[in-house]
This record gives structure tokens, sequence and C-alpha cells, in this order.
């Protein structure tokens, strides 16, 4: 008896000592969307560093791989372009049936660039249809001197902070952002530690379609759409801390088959404050 007395009081205290460290360990603290934007914008830098830079030229090389059917890969060069109201993404691959990629937002408009003539991309034709990802300044990140979290004056979405989720082995804040007008999911995600910005997800789903149909046996499905932005590699560029390798990933599974592609940018040049031509961001092959 006074052996299990002793294994029973051993198997107390180690209880006792593992309560006390839970108890120790301090909860995720619940934050409001304007405090976890206030330290995502302390970790790109001090405010006067982040209010001196008004133009950012950004180059390097991409990397594209299409993961569906006709699977392929090519590489080329990769130009970012931004002011606060404009912004601008440019890839050119040395490939003739897949040359380019361009998307741009001047101000007023928002244009995706045809890949070959008349020919705009999976991915072109997703945000042609949901522009404001673009003109709200959501693209790109903190890449860009559009940034949102930068820029939130007239764009009034809806903001709810969504605590800390578990992606790829790492806990994220996720921020809910909820443009008006749009029935787009989009979730910002922050580094649990840092604040820096690491990922934008957004998805659309479409109903399938449903009352009498003309195509006979053909069953009609939901459509869906994912787009997913992810920034690594930070390091410092003249007073800001910056990523230096972008990634977007594209899917799309609809009616008419599934769509699946990855481009990987690696930034290497960063340009601060130089002048840029505002008709760079029409993409003048493309119609306006």
């Amino acid at each position: 008896m006074a052996t299990l007395s002793r294994i029973g009081l051993t198997l107390l205290i180690t209880l006792f000592a593992c309560c006390g460290e839970l108890a120790q360990t301090p909860l995720p603290e619940k934050i409001t969307p304007e405090q976890l934007i206030a330290k995502h914008l302390d970790s790109i830098g001090p405010a006067e560093k982040r209010e001196a830079v008004r133009s950012r030229i950004i180059s390097g090389t991409s990397f594209v791989e299409f993961l569906t059917v006709p699977k392929g890969q090519a590489v080329g060069r990769a130009v970012l372009a931004s002011e606060p109201t404009r912004h601008l993404i440019g890839l050119s691959f040395n490939n003739p049936v897949y040359p380019k990629e361009g998307f741009g937002f001047n101000g007023n408009s928002f244009i995706a660039a045809f890949v070959t003539p008349g020919v705009r991309s999976s991915l072109g034709s997703f945000l042609m249809q949901h522009d404001l990802i673009f003109k709200q300044g959501l693209m790109g990140g903190t890449l860009s001197s559009a940034w949102v979290l930068q820029n939130l004056q007239g764009k009034n979405p809806t903001l709810s902070y969504a605590g800390l989720k578990k992606i790829d082995k790492r806990m994220l804040h996720e921020l809910k952002y909820s443009p008006r007008g749009s029935d787009l999911q989009v979730s910002l995600y922050f580094d649990e530690v840092t604040f820096q910005h690491v990922r934008t997800e957004y998805r659309r789903l479409i109903p399938a379609e449903t009352g009498d149909r003309s195509y006979g046996n053909v069953t009609a499905r939901e459509s869906r759409y994912k787009l997913i932005e992810e920034f690594s590699d930070f390091k410092p560029e003249q007073g800001l801390t910056l990523p230096h390798k972008y990634k977007i990933e594209f899917s799309a599974d609809t009616q008419s088959g599934t769509f699946q592609a990855d481009w990987t940018l690696t930034l290497t040049t960063f340009a601060f404050n130089e002048k840029i031509d505002p008709a760079a961001y029409n993409f003048d092959e493309a119609p306006r």
C-alpha cells in the first residue's frame, strides 16, 4: 500500500506541475483589427520611412509551372511598379505559347493584358472579373506602394480579426477582409510574432445552376476559384523590410474543367521614388 501511495503521490505531483505549466502559458491575445494593422505597419518600417517612399520599381526573375494538362514550365523576368494609387505586375517568359503576363491598374481602370492576341490567361480572366483585387490595393501585398493597409481611406471594407490559424506548420494571425458589394472571400495572414504580412487567400464559390437545363445529360456543378499569394525572405531595403520572394498560386475547378498553376518571383532589385510613366499601367497591347 505504501508503494502504491508513493506512486499515486508522484503522479499527483506531476499532474499539478503540468497544470502549473499550462496555467503559465499565455493564451493568444485577442486583438482588434486596428491593433493588428498598426503592428503590421510597424513591421514594414517607421511611419516616416513608409511615407517617404512614394513609388517603387522592383525587378527579378520569374518561374511559372502549370500543374494541370497541358503541363509545362517557363522561366523569365518580373517587374512590379507602383505608386499610392497605381500598380502593375509584368512577367515575361521565353516561351512562344506563354510569352507574358501583365496586370495593371492606372488609378481608374484595371486591365489584364492578352497573353497571346485576343487570349487572356485563366489568372488574367479571374482578375478581370474581380478587379477590386487590384483596385483596392490587395495584390502584391507590402511590395506595392498601393498596399491597402497603408491606404484604407475610401476602401471601406469590413474587417474582422479571426484569431490564430495554423497554416503549413505556422501560427498566423488571420484578418478577414470583406469588400463591399462583392462575394469574394479574402483573408490576410500575418506572422504570429513579427506581424509581417505573409499570405493572402481569395476564394470564390459559384453555386451550380438550378432549374431547367438545355444541355441534355450534362450535370451542372459548382465552380470554385482560389488565388493565394505568399510572401517570404524578408530583408531590409532602404529602411523598409520587404519580402524578396513572392509566390502566386491559382486554381479553378469549373464546369469546363480544372486549372492550376504557380508563379514564383525572386526579387533582387528595389528602386524607390523614381518616376514611372503613367502609360506603363495601361498595357497598350490590351484594349481599354
